[in-house]
């Protein structure tokens, strides 16, 4: 059986735009966003959560998220998706042309009721009504649900695994497209992540689509490269490290895009991303943040002097690698 020697590429989504500004207090001008998008994109980032519709009353730095939205499909090969609580921030969403909208359901009890006024189950419940709305429609925006909290939580503590499986079965049968599992507060670590992540993938399968990794304990790279492992394909981060959750005391912020982006690359999986193009945008963000804390490792060092020969290297022996496989007689199992 002849088997490809390519890594799989792996999608990094962009979600500095949504969970990183609505966690700090500086509200970034709309133009600024719009700016941060097509530099992203022009960089090679192809997934993108643009906002979230939310009352401006409750978070301010979303109250743009449908002009943001307008200009985010207006980029070709662009996905963007748009966070929602509701069916009403549904409706929004399918009226923008969101090409996904994430419901997020917090595993924890506690959580879900200090972040989402609603339990666990309630959240379901609502994921069934979004569901309808959306087929009734005829929208062609995908639903994803996203479980939280899944490590554990600030507030309640243990989250069990099976209460988590659970409600990943339960969104998938009140109508989610697609799954997907976060560590809200940074609780998570590899082994854990390899133990729920396996699980949720002989749950969910194909339709399990990724993880929510925040660095509170400096090991969310170390999480999504256990969960690489077991083949998932799409991870979210924030650029410069921004974000966080309000009910995890000391967080320092979503996965850093940058370093997650260098340490698929060094580790020789595809992300289609520009890393000297993505720095540049990362010192512009914290241009445009003044007085607000940023993360990150790379922007510090640099890259080294040997990456782009590794990334060179690497793609003469793939290359190399497929010239031989299809040689007469020659095969590989």
């Amino acid at each position: 059986m002849t088997t490809s020697t390519t890594p799989a590429p792996i999608i990094v989504r962009e979600v500095g735009l949504r969970d990183g500004l609505q966690s700090i207090a500086t509200v970034l001008a709309t133009e600024r966003k719009l700016d941060w998008i097509e530099a992203a994109h022009a960089a090679g980032q192809r997934e993108i959560e643009v906002g979230s519709f939310v009352p401006a009353r409750h978070l301010p730095q979303m109250a743009d998220t449908a002009r943001v939205l307008a200009h985010a499909r207006t980029l070709p090969g662009l996905k963007a998706s748009v966070l929602i609580p509701n069916l009403r921030g549904a409706q929004a969403a399918i009226e923008g042309q969101a090409h996904l909208m994430l419901l997020p359901l917090s595993a924890s009890h506690a959580h879900s009721l200090a972040n989402l006024r609603r339990t666990p189950d309630e959240v379901v419940t609502e994921m069934a009504r979004i569901r309808a709305e959306r087929d009734a429609s005829g929208s062609a925006t995908l639903i994803e649900g996203g479980v939280g909290t899944a490590f554990g939580c600030t507030l309640q503590g243990e989250v069990r695994p099976g209460e988590v499986l659970r409600l990943m079965q339960a969104l998938l049968d009140a109508g989610a497209d697609q799954v997907s599992l976060a560590d809200t507060v940074g609780y998570a670590d590899p082994q854990a992540v390899m133990r729920l992540f396996e699980q949720a993938l002989r749950l969910a399968g194909d339709r399990f689509c990724g993880g929510h990794f925040h660095d509170t304990r400096g090991l969310a790279l170390a999480n999504v490269h256990a969960a690489v492992g077991l083949g998932v394909r799409r991870f979210d981060a924030s650029l410069a490290g921004i974000g966080g959750c309000p009910h995890a005391p000391g967080a320092s912020g979503n996965a850093a895009t940058e370093d997650l982006v260098f340490m698929l690359e060094a580790g020789v999986h595809d992300t289609g991303i520009d890393l000297p193009a993505l720095l540049a945008l990362r010192q512009q963000l914290v241009d445009w943040l003044p007085g607000e804390t940023t993360h990150g490792s790379l922007w510090r060092a640099g890259l080294p002097r040997t990456f782009a020969r590794a990334s060179q290297g690497l793609a003469t022996a793939v290359s190399q690698g497929r010239a031989q496989a299809h040689q007469p007689g020659r095969s590989t199992t």
